[in-house]
């Protein structure tokens, strides 16, 4: 092995083991959440604190589906994810693509126009928006239709900007093409386009159901009451009283909450990276 070879299997030990050590890193506040949701005591740091329990229990985790509407809070936030998702791709897609393919006066100015709204943080219009909810002719605070569109709202601007730089990437020929074989626009859009661009969908789409399944702000300020919690909003609660607050309920309840975004992100990992970088780097 020459000194060159030796010298590169030596940077690529050093990259892996960096990696390696990265990702043991990340690792550990998770492993410190599955001690605490094992646990029997309700403590956070202890003299004698190791990441194998002592005293493990399922006892936390029983206690959610027993005593805490964890069901229900689930229950709020997939149909809350499912109508954010459909309301903002139907908004988003064919937008994205009449400002993909269509030549028109105006047409820079609305992308110009949509990323500067996308630059202001969401936050900003949230007591606009709630002033503008509770003082129209049908209130829509505390009701699913109007986190909803909240939510659509917010996201559909990030949907329409990776969309777009997607379309961009398709060759006009392909289309043409079809055209030439006999399709319509609707067979090009629904049998070229759209299977062509279903990375740049899956992706936008992750990130849509992410940002839903996190969201505490809005989902508080909207709606009240347990029984319309979603999962962001009734994990805070669990922890909101410093008295009657459990750390280990806390602990499982956060892994839970975790768990469907890690299986949705392990499906479609192979879609990612063509998915945001393509699309993000046209425009």
């Amino acid at each position: 092995m020459t000194k060159k070879q030796k010298q590169k299997v030596l940077n690529r030990i050093l990259l892996h083991s960096f990696f390696i050590s990265f990702i043991l890193l990340t690792l550990i506040p998770i492993l410190y959440a599955l001690t605490i949701s094992l646990s029997g005591s309700n403590a956070l740091l202890s003299s004698d604190f190791t990441f194998i329990p002592q005293d493990i229990t399922l006892a936390n985790y029983q206690s959610l589906f027993n005593d805490e509407p964890l069901i229900l809070w689930l229950g709020n936030t997939v149909i809350l994810a499912i109508s954010t998702l459909t309301l903002a791709l139907s908004l988003a897609i064919p937008t994205a693509y009449v400002l993909s393919r269509l030549r028109f006066h105006g047409r820079f100015s609305i992308f110009r126009g949509l990323i500067l709204l996308n630059a202001f943080p969401a936050i900003l219009s949230m007591f606009a928006i709630y002033r503008l909810f509770s003082t129209g002719p049908i209130s829509l605070i505390n009701t699913r239709l109007g986190l909803t569109l909240v939510y659509a709202g917010t996201m559909v601007i990030f949907a329409i900007l990776n969309l777009k730089g997607y379309f961009d990437t398709i060759p006009h020929e392909i289309e043409d093409a079809a055209r030439i074989d006999g399709g319509n626009e609707w067979q090009v859009i629904t049998r070229i386009v759209l299977p062509l661009a279903k990375p740049a969908m899956v992706v936008t789409s992750v990130l849509i159901l992410i940002f839903v399944w996190n969201e505490y702000i809005f989902a508080v300020t909207f709606m009240t009451g347990a029984e319309n919690y979603t999962l962001a909003a009734g994990l805070f609660s669990l922890q909101a009283g410093e008295i009657s607050g459990s750390w280990p309920i806390f602990a499982a309840a956060a892994l839970l909450t975790s768990l469907p975004i890690l299986i949705v992100f392990l499906f479609i990992q192979k879609y990612m990276i063509s998915g945001l970088t393509v699309g993000g780097v046209k425009g």
